[in-house]
C-alpha cells in the first residue's frame, strides 16, 4: 500500500547520517510483534539496515518526540513525517517547543495506516505476518492454513478513512508528491452525536468514558500536550495518576484535556490510536474543531507556522456569547 519503498528511506537516512548532515535518525522499529511498530532513534548504519521498519503499521506521529529528542542531542536529527504529522510539526514550532535548526524533515506520502483492532476482527487473533500486495493485504495467522487476502480499505484506521489532508505542509526534502488537501467526512460522526437528545449524548459519553483506566496514554502521545509538568501529575492535586473513583472524575479528565488543546489540536488522532480501551477520544477534539469553524470561520491548526488560533486572536467580527445562546446565525 505504501508508495515509498522501505529501502529508499533506509538509503536516504544512511546517506545523511554518513555525510554528517544529521547525527541521528528518528524512525520506526519493530516491537514484540510485526504490527507492534514503535518510534526509535537510530545512530548506526547497520542498525538502520537491520531494524528500520516502514510498513502499513507505522502510524505513530513523530512530531511530539522532537520536543525531548532535540533537547537531548546537540546534533541534527532526521525525522520522517507523513502528511498528517507535518501539521503537528508546524503547531509545535508555532508554540516554540523545539529548535527548527536541529531537525531535518523528510516528507513521505502515506495512503493510510492499518488499525490492528479492525484487522484482528476480520481474521482473528494470532497474527503472524501481513504483506502489501496489489490486491490488498495478505495476512497469515496461527490459526489458518492459507493466507487471507484482506481489502486494505476495510481495515484502515478511522483517522485515515477521514484523512483531512494528504498535503505536506512542512519539509526540508520530499520523497514523492507533495500531496493535496482532500475532502473529508470527519465531522459526520460529530454531527450524529450533536443530533442526539441531551440524555442520549450523556449516555453515549458515559458509556465511552466509563471504560477509561487513567493510563494517561492519550495525554502522553498528544502533540498538543507538551507541558513539562501536567496539572494531572501534581501530587497535591488529588488526581495524580489516579484511577477514577466516580463517574464525575472519569469525565472531567478528558473534558479538561479537550479544553486545553482546543484550537491547537491538529486532529492527528493519536489519542484514539493509543487508547487501550478504544475510546473515540478524537470526537471530543473534533467537536471543538467543528464549533471553531462554525463560530469563527474555518481554521486548521498547524497549517502554517505562526498562525494564531481563533481562541487566542481577536477581531471586530468575532461573535459574542449572546449570539450563540440566542441561536443567531454565526456564519
Amino acid at each position: 500500500m505504501q508508495k515509498i519503498n522501505r529501502d529508499v528511506l533506509i538509503d536516504r537516512a544512511i546517506s545523511l547520517l554518513n555525510s554528517g548532515q544529521v547525527s541521528s535518525v528518528l524512525g520506526w522499529r519493530q516491537g514484540e510483534f510485526f504490527y507492534d511498530v514503535t518510534p526509535a532513534v537510530f545512530t548506526d548504519e547497520n542498525d538502520i539496515r537491520e531494524n528500520f521498519v516502514w510498513n502499513d503499521f507505522c502510524g505513530a506521529n513523530f512530531s511530539k518526540y522532537l520536543v525531548s529528542k532535540t533537547k537531548a542531542s546537540d546534533g541534527k536529527i532526521l525525522v520522517f513525517l507523513k502528511p498528517c504529522d507535518t501539521y503537528s510539526f508546524n503547531q509545535l514550532l508555532t508554540e516554540h517547543r523545539f529548535d527548527r535548526e536541529k531537525v531535518y524533515v523528510i516528507g513521505i506520502p502515506c495512503e493510510g495506516m492499518v488499525d490492528t483492532g479492525k484487522l484482528k476482527a476480520q481474521v482473528g487473533d494470532g497474527l503472524v505476518s501481513a504483506q502489501s500486495t496489489e490486491e490488498g493485504l495478505l495476512v497469515t495467522t496461527l490459526y489458518s492454513d492459507e493466507p487471507v487476502n484482506v481489502d486494505i480499505k476495510s481495515v484502515l484506521a478511522e483517522r485515515c478513512i477521514n484523512c483531512k489532508s494528504k498535503k505536506h505542509v512542512a519539509y526540508d526534502e520530499l520523497l514523492g508528491d507533495e500531496g493535496q488537501i482532500e475532502d473529508s467526512d470527519r465531522f459526520d460522526e460529530v454531527a450524529r452525536i450533536e443530533a442526539m437528545s441531551p440524555d442520549e449524548r450523556f449516555a453515549f459519553w458515559q458509556g465511552e468514558l466509563s471504560r477509561c483506566i487513567r493510563c494517561n496514554a492519550c495525554r502522553d502521545v498528544c502533540p498538543a500536550c507538551t507541558c513539562e509538568k501536567c496539572v494531572f501529575d501534581n501530587p497535591v492535586s488529588g488526581v495524580e495518576n489516579k484511577a477514577p473513583v466516580n463517574s464525575f472524575e472519569e469525565k472531567m479528565f478528558h473534558i479538561i484535556r479537550a479544553f486545553h488543546v482546543a484550537g491547537r489540536c491538529t486532529d492527528c488522532g493519536e489519542c484514539s490510536r493509543v487508547c487501550p480501551q478504544n475510546i473515540p477520544l478524537h470526537l471530543l477534539n473534533r467537536k471543538f474543531i467543528k464549533d471553531i469553524n462554525g463560530f469563527y470561520g474555518e481554521y486548521q491548526a498547524g497549517e502554517c507556522v505562526g498562525s494564531r488560533a481563533p481562541l487566542v486572536d481577536y477581531n471586530l467580527e468575532d461573535l459574542e456569547a449572546s449570539d450563540v445562546f440566542e441561536g443567531r446565525d454565526t456564519q
